[in-house]
């Protein structure tokens, strides 16, 4: 039997949640227990009934740190009789950072400079003043931490109309994700595209903030819709798997240590 199952289009990048709308049909679980084994000295493989497991690439499914690597193989052997991999997300960021980003480390952080360039936090609103107040008790302290911590001071404007960043801070935001490998940088770019925003995903990467306040900060004005207008069942059900995808980027990054 073969030993992984994702498709190999999972490991595309740039990495972006992906909206499924059909369920594919999911394979029955071909081992009895999942593992982990050290490799190559510095790496910690997933095993499968003893076999290191592989990655779509073919690639061993190994990471530089123990913890993760034992998280990993929680989620194949917390799988029944079938095996979902909507519901392996580490697994899912790990076979990206392995077959995706480890081989267009340039492309993916010039996209996290891209964001920056547009981050959520630069864009406010003009009214009501209650969301206004919101905004900026939110997104302040993180623009902020970001030009006292990163040296990327990045301005913000109010509506629709672009705001062009200055390039030093986008300089800024490019030296702070050089030197990241390529598990912190999935996980990063997995935070930003779910919230929007490189400052928010960097604060996480940095301590700066929890999941909890990211999320909170990162929804700001979609709690604001939803306090003035109800929020609809279907889109409760999307925005509880994007916190999902959200808790599990950032638990990549605890793990690595």
């Amino acid at each position: 039997m073969s030993d992984h199952l994702f498709d190999p289009g999972d490991s595309t990048i740039p990495m972006r949640p992906a909206e499924r709308g059909n369920k594919p049909a999911l394979r029955r679980r071909f081992y009895k227990a999942a593992g982990t084994a050290e490799q190559d000295g510095s790496l910690h493989a997933v095993t499968l009934d003893g076999r290191v497991a592989k990655t779509p690439g073919r690639a061993p499914l190994a990471v530089p740190s123990r913890a993760l690597a034992e998280a990993i193989a929680a989620e194949w052997d917390a799988q029944r009789d079938e095996i979902d991999p909507m519901t392996m997300q580490l697994t899912r960021i790990a076979n990206t950072a392995i077959d995706g980003v480890a081989v267009r480390m340039t492309d993916v952080r010039a996209e996290i400079v891209a964001y920056a360039g547009s981050d959520l936090l630069s864009y406010r609103a003009t009214d009501p003043r209650a969301l206004i107040a919101r905004q900026s008790a939110a997104w302040d302290p993180l623009l902020r931490w970001a030009d006292e911590t990163l040296g990327a001071r990045l301005l913000s404007g109010y509506g629709i109309m672009p705001v062009l960043q200055p390039q030093a801070s986008l300089d800024a935001i490019a030296r702070a994700v050089e030197g990241l490998a390529p598990l912190q940088l999935a996980a990063t770019h997995v935070m930003m595209t779910l919230t929007g925003s490189a400052v928010i995903a960097l604060a996480i990467l940095h301590g700066r903030i929890d999941v909890e306040a990211a999320w909170s900060a990162a929804h700001v004005d979609e709690d604001w819709e939803i306090s003035q207008w109800g929020e609809d069942a279907e889109a409760a059900r999307r925005r509880a798997g994007r916190r999902l995808e959200m808790e599990a980027a950032a638990r990549t990054l605890a793990l690595l240590g």
